[in-house]
Order: structure tokens, then sequence, then C-alpha cells
């Protein structure tokens, strides 16, 4: 069963039907409105239903699945009511902070396995990577008798890494009666034939669209927190191309006067929207800030905190197509379902690339990664490093790892090879000029060549050279190491709404006539 989303039109958690208790721990904590995820979920599990919450990180999941848990349960068990899976103890350890700020209120209990946790075997709501439940569930040090509820948090990543047949042994534990939520986004393969599997009677949030008109385009930015530092780099550049004015989302009130301090304190000033002596306007509802904002020419729209849902996406960023949302890495899926379910494409916006020395080149090309992979399971893969070293130390042993490894891929030709290894003994990169059926007849620009090379063909920006946007096709010159991947990645795909067909660059031969 599925249900669309949004769900009702509410204004707060109380017109939910939560606790006084839970509403005020959670406006501590600056949330104050449900987002329409919360809005369909809540309900949902408060009911003790099984759900599926097709949703990531920015969507307001954790809240989704929290409160509504939180609000049903009671703390009369000396063992777990509720437990909790996530991808690593990480993970868990930050998962079990936040709950334990919420269910402080309602007198409940929460811990972790591993770490400073005290008598986790007690808690009413244990969290826990599937592993460590695992091993603590086979070895009887963890209750089953009280637990009514069982959670599986992104389970997608746990996919990554095999951790399916754990999440099984966990419900093979558990009593068959228990409330089943699990949230991922995407919907692998695997966690779907799970789901269909080992969810009965369930539940889905939000439900699949179809016939979605297409709308535009939305450009992103992926930044590393603080997030108001990338959405100050991104004014910055917006403004220095030409932009008279960035309107600047923010989720409320308390956010945005952080957000405008912050501007104003590295000289870009910020006010209302619709004020014309500031460069920088502040909105936080849509409708009201695009009234205030109508007809100024020379304006671009930031998102400085993702859009939650596919209302708030659309009416951001329908006026113009010069916007761009500013992400955390893990919220970049949610931003493309929005895209989706909406009708926008969304397309990187890449900072610009500073080819000046090797050790800044080296810095963009690791930034431009973490930007382009989705680089989750790998954190949890060497999250044990981190207990042992400083993050710092591992990251920068898996550069040296990479940049003293890296080779030409077997698949390229005998002459490539030979070719790149002699312009890579002499320090200097050896270029493929590649031939891409659109030019300025599509309105094409070298913003949207660079964004689709590195955004789709995951290539860095300092493997993509010399870009020429001609009337009917374009000539880019790229890395020989990269040229063929880029063709795979690209040949087919849809830039500025022409599909694309790419190949290597191959001069006309002039042929030459024998004399009368």
């Amino acid at each position: 069963m599925s249900l669309g989303w949004p769900g009702p039109d509410v204004d707060s958690f109380e017109d939910l039907g939560i606790t006084p208790e839970l509403v005020e721990a959670l406006a501590a904590e600056g949330i104050e409105v449900p987002t329409p995820l919360q809005e369909s979920a809540i309900p949902i599990i408060r009911k003790g239903n099984n759900l599926v919450l097709e949703a990531g990180p920015g969507s307001g999941l954790l809240v989704a699945w929290a409160v509504g848990l939180l609000d049903r349960l009671d703390g009369e068990a000396e063992s777990p009511r509720a437990l909790v899976a996530c991808a690593s103890s990480g993970s868990a350890h930050r998962l079990a902070e936040s709950l334990a700020r919420m269910g402080s209120s309602s007198g409940l209990t929460v811990s972790a396995l591993g770490g400073a946790w005290a008598l986790p075997e007690r808690a009413d709501v244990l969290v826990g990577s599937v592993q460590a439940l695992v091993d603590a569930l086979s070895a009887g040090r963890v209750s089953v008798e009280a637990v009514e509820a069982v959670v599986v948090d992104q389970a997608h990543l746990l996919e990554d890494f095999g951790g399916i047949a754990g999440i099984e042994r966990i419900f093979d534990y558990a009593p068959g009666e228990a409330q089943r939520i699990l949230s991922a986004l995407p919907m692998s393969t695997g966690v779907k034939s799970l789901v269909d599997r080992l969810f009965k009677r369930t539940m889905t949030v939000p439900e699949p669209l179809s016939d979605v008109p297409k709308r535009g385009e939305v450009r992103f930015r992926i930044t590393p927190e603080p997030r108001e530092e990338g959405a100050l780099r991104v004014v910055e550049e917006l403004l220095a191309s030409g932009a008279r004015h960035a309107l600047v989302y923010c989720h409320n009130a308390d956010r945005a006067a952080d957000v405008g301090d912050y501007m104003t304190l590295h000289g870009f000033v910020a006010g209302a929207p619709g004020d014309a002596s500031v460069p920088v306007w502040l909105g936080i509802d849509a409708l009201e800030a695009r009234a205030e904002a109508k007809g100024t020419e020379g304006l671009v729209v930031v998102s400085c905190d993702a859009p939650t849902d596919v209302d708030m996406l659309d009416r951001r960023h329908s006026i113009g197509d010069e916007g761009v949302v500013v992400v955390l890495a893990r919220e970049l899926a949610h931003l493309k379902n929005l895209g989706k379910r909406t009708g926008y494409e969304t397309i990187p916006f890449p900072p610009p690339v500073d080819r000046s020395t090797p050790v800044t080149q080296l810095r963009d090309s690791v930034e431009q990664a973490m930007q382009e992979f989705d680089t989750a399971p790998y954190v949890l893969a060497l999250e044990p490093l981190f207990e042992k070293y400083d993050p710092a130390e591992v990251a920068a042993a898996a550069v040296a790892m990479l940049r003293s490894k890296q080779a030409v891929p077997d698949r390229a030709p005998e002459e490539v090879r030979h070719a790149t290894g002699a312009a890579s003994a002499a320090g200097v990169p050896s270029w493929a000029k590649l031939f891409l059926s659109v030019g300025e007849r599509d309105g094409l620009r070298v913003g949207d060549l660079l964004g689709a090379v590195t955004g789709e063909a995951n290539v860095p920006g300092e493997a993509v050279g010399k870009i020429d946007i001609q009337e009917s096709h374009s000539l880019v010159e790229v890395h020989d190491t990269v040229a063929r991947t880029v063709i795979q990645a690209l040949n087919g795909t849809t830039i500025k709404g022409r599909s694309v067909r790419v190949d290597f660059d191959r001069p006309r031969r002039t042929i030459k006539r024998p004399r009368a």
C-alpha cells in the first residue's frame, strides 16, 4: 500500500497528536513545523503500522520515524522496547544522541552498543550497527521479549557491504508482531527484495509518481558543514557573474538571521526580499518572498537549506534557471529524488577549478570526488581505522596509495597507453579531443558541458581542458586516461533537452587527387 506525499496540511506537531513534552523537545531543537514526510509518517507509526520510508537525509527523515515511535512507547520494561539498526557504530552513536535528546522528555532512555553508553541492554531504545546488534542478540546479551518495534535506518548503505543478511537475522530474533520500519534512498533491488519478504501489510511514503512533466533545471553545489560557508561562496560567484540580488532561502527565522549575519560579516549585506539597497535577500516562506521579489531583474535563487519536499523545491526554484541548492553530501540523493518527482533536472554546479599548482590540483581533485561520489559506503568501511588513527592521516594514506597506483586503464588501446606513459613521464598530461553533438543553437554554455562531464562521468575538473562550443556541436579536451569513460557516460544522455552523441574528434582527411 502506498500513501501520497505530502500528507495532511498541518501547522504544528500538536496537530498530529504528539504529547506536549515531545513537542517542546522538538522546539528546543528548532523543529516546530512538520515536513510533508513527517505529516504522512508520524500518524502511521503512532498506530503501530509497518512503514517503508523512501526518503533520505534532508527530508526530515529522522524525526519522521523517531517522533511517532517515541510518542507511542513507554518505559516500563527494563529491556529494549525498540531496536534501531544502522550502517556503522559511528552512525549508531550519532543516532542515539539525537534520539536521547528527544526521548528524555518522555522519560525514555536511549543507548547505543559500543562507545560510552551505560547499560545499553536496559535502555528503552537500543541503537546499534547491524553487526553489533546481531552479535548482542546471538550472544543473549539483549532481551527481545519486550521489543515492540524494529527500525532499519538507511538500508541501502548496508547493502553495499553485505548487511542485508544481518538485517534478516535481526528480524528473526525480534517478535513476529513487532512493528517494522525501514528507510532507504534509493530503494535498491536488494532492499526491495528484503521488504517483499519480511514486511507484510506495509505502507510506503511517499508514493511513486508517473508522467511528471519537465519543468527545467536545478543546479546543486555539495558542501561540507557549516553549509552557510558553501552558500556564501555560491552567492559570491553568482553576484560576480552579473546577478544583482541573491535570494537565499532558509528553513526558519532563526536560521535566516544566522545566515544573514554570516553573509553581512563577509561584506555581502543581507536584508528582506525587495530591499534594493542590499545584494542578499533572506527568504523563509517561498510564496511571500516571491511576491516581494516579483519583477526584479538580475535575481538568482540560492537554497542555503535544502528543500524538504516537492512543493518547497518548486516554489523556490521555479523563478529562473540560474538557481543553486547548497546540499550536504548525504542530502544529494534526497535532492535528486525531489527533482525526479517535480520534473526538474538536477545538474552539478561545480566550483571554479584552480589549476595553478600541483598541490592545488590535488585538493581540487579530492574535493571533486567528494562532491560526485557516494562516499557513505567507504566511510562505513574505513570507520574502524578512524578509531585508531586521525581521519586526516587515513585520508592522506588513501591519497598516497591512489597516486602510487594510478595507471591507464587496460582497455585503452596500446598506442594510447604508450602516449600517456610518455606524457606522464614528462610531467605533462596527454589530451584527447572529443566531439559532442550539441552546441550554441541548443543554448549550451561552458558551465553546462563542464557540469555534464564532471557530474555524469565522475571526472575531476582538472581532467577537463579547453571547451569550444560551436553552432551545431562542441569540442572538449579531456585527459586521455578518462576519454573513454566520458564517451561511455555521456553517450545517449540529455544536455539542454537534446540527446547527445559523443566520440573522439576525428579530423577529416584530405584526399589527394592525381594530377591530370
